[in-house]
């Protein structure tokens, strides 16, 4: 294992005077940013947590690596409960004049403090700046507070092309050489993301549905603070499967020529239990006693009532969803099939990968961003990934016709994210000579999913009834708040699985 590589990097700058130039335009940026948790909510100030100078003084333009903690009023109603502030990482470029091909990466210009005078930018897009964190890979570098690490079995290469990926989520990736992908966690917490955790763990165990990290780069809490913290992982980078598809696209595509996703969703429930029965063996697992399943239950039904103060339309369907969490507190441990263990604990079509072998491959273990690291790393029933799954085969159904919908009703040149859903209550795809047959779609999806998961886990979720459908409840109602919250329009499409949950209850 070659020797790591240190050099100092704090940037001398007071943290003071460096917010004087950043917080102006960052108040302005950063809303803008898909992966910015606080929008609709102001920012009322920044305190700096680490400032690292990535590039020798006297170099031509400059890149500062940033910690920023954001600080915001919280919105007590809203679940999952939002701190009053989270810590962001941000990479900046600095320069005298931005070249034109830069010019969308463009934050602002500095007019205060020590960068006054100076063009700020997202230092992603630039290609020579982001060579400089892959070298940093290469070389294990220790620079300030942040150390690069590789896998002692990996050599990478130097000088592979830099891309930044265009469908940024939570988080933001860029793509080396089509080689391999460096995941950027942009939400930074302290302690041990699951990101890194469990595909380092997978990849030891020899699951070959998870691509195992090939470098990451941490911040060290004991180095270039004033107070000793945890180390936090700032990024992951693994092997780029070239020519994957996404599921969520296939999904899409096998909708909109009207044909059958059942071989697809077979092969997806077979490689979740592969992953599953790998942490399995990889990691402890917990017996769910009453005591353990009362706890399950009072949490989703917090989440539940939290969750009718922020939407209100769900208040008339609360009743009937709680006894989905009633009869799960009230479960005879004795009559379930199931441990709690380590889980992917945010499992959708869009992590999930059909390599060009056929074979399915599983992505981003983060979890549930919004939800804090402890409770994303804590052992839970298996079946919480497969409802996040069969929730997903729903959302596909009702995305195309539901876009017809909306399309149809803007008119020639509207555009879909121009429509209103009306009441969130409403559902554009519940109407039409064709809802039924994406309504079967789903459903043939489904049991193709959780007879694929049972032939490779030895148990099929649809045996345990009431888990199943509490942990549905529960991800649909996270959908509701996640949609009223971010894309109003859409909310439509979780409250129909609510009618349809609450429908399965019974009248109260």
């Amino acid at each position: 294992m070659p020797e790591a590589v240190a050099r100092p990097g704090t940037v001398p700058l007071a943290r003071r005077r460096l917010l004087d130039s950043l917080g102006p335009l960052l108040r302005e940026w950063l809303p803008r940013q898909r992966w910015f948790a606080g929008k609709g909510r102001p920012i009322t100030g920044f305190e700096l947590v680490s400032a690292t100078d990535l590039l020798p003084p006297g170099s031509p333009q400059g890149l500062i690596h940033l910690l920023v903690r954001v600080k915001q009023p919280p919105a007590s109603a809203e679940p999952p409960a939002p701190r009053s502030s989270d810590c962001y990482q941000l990479l900046i470029g600095v320069h005298q004049a931005l070249p034109r091909h830069l010019a969308p990466a463009l934050i602002g210009h500095a007019r205060t403090g020590p960068l006054s005078g100076q063009t700020l930018y997202e230092a992603l897009h630039d290609p020579r700046l982001a060579d400089v964190l892959l070298e940093a890979l290469r070389s294990r570098a220790r620079i300030g507070s942040l150390c690069f690490e590789h896998d002692s079995g990996t050599e990478l290469p130097a000088k592979l092309p830099p891309r930044v990926l265009g469908a940024e989520q939570s988080n933001s990736s860029l793509i080396y050489g089509e080689s391999y992908i460096l995941k950027l966690l942009r939400r930074v917490v302290e302690g041990v993301n699951p990101d890194l955790e469990l595909p380092l763990v997978l990849a030891r165990d020899g699951c070959r549905q998870v691509p195992a990290p090939a470098a990451w780069f941490l911040a060290d809490g004991s180095a270039g603070r004033g107070h000793a913290t945890e180390t936090s992982v700032l990024g992951v980078m693994t092997p780029f499967l070239s020519g994957a598809e996404g599921a969520w696209e296939l999904a899409l595509d096998a909708l909109t020529a009207r044909r059958p996703f059942t071989e697809e969703a077979h092969g997806l429930g077979r490689a979740t239990g592969a992953v599953h029965a790998s942490l399995g063996r990889a990691l402890p697992t917990v017996t769910l006693g009453r005591a353990q399943l009362a706890v399950l239950a009072r949490a989703m039904t917090d989440r539940l009532d939290g969750a009718a103060e922020v939407v209100p339309a769900l208040r008339e369907f609360t009743p009937r969803l709680r006894t989905a969490f009633t009869e799960l507190g009230a479960l005879d441990p004795a009559e379930l099939a199931w441990s709690a263990q380590r889980v992917h604990g945010d499992l959708h079509l869009g992590q999930c990968l059909r390599q060009r072998s056929g074979e399915w491959s599983v992505i981003d273990f983060e979890g549930e961003p919004a939800r804090p690291l402890a409770e994303r790393r804590l052992p839970q029933p298996p079946v919480r990934d497969v409802a996040g799954m069969l929730r997903s085969f729903d959302y596909a159904a009702r995305t195309l016709p539901r876009t017809a919908a909306q399309e149809h009703a803007a008119g020639p040149g509207g555009s879909v994210s121009d429509m209103g859903s009306g009441s969130a209550g409403e559902d554009p795809a519940a109407a039409g000579p064709d809802s039924s047959w994406y309504a079967e779609w789903a459903e043939d999806c489904r049991a193709a999913y959780c007879a694929g998961y049972a032939e490779v886990a030895g148990r099929d979720p649809r045996a345990d009834p009431v888990l199943l459908r509490a942990y549905e409840t529960d991800k649909a109602v996270y959908e509701v708040v996640y949609e009223s919250r971010n894309r109003p329009d859409w909310v439509s499409v979780p409250m129909a699985a609510v009618r349809r949950l609450a429908a399965a209850a019974g009248p109260r």
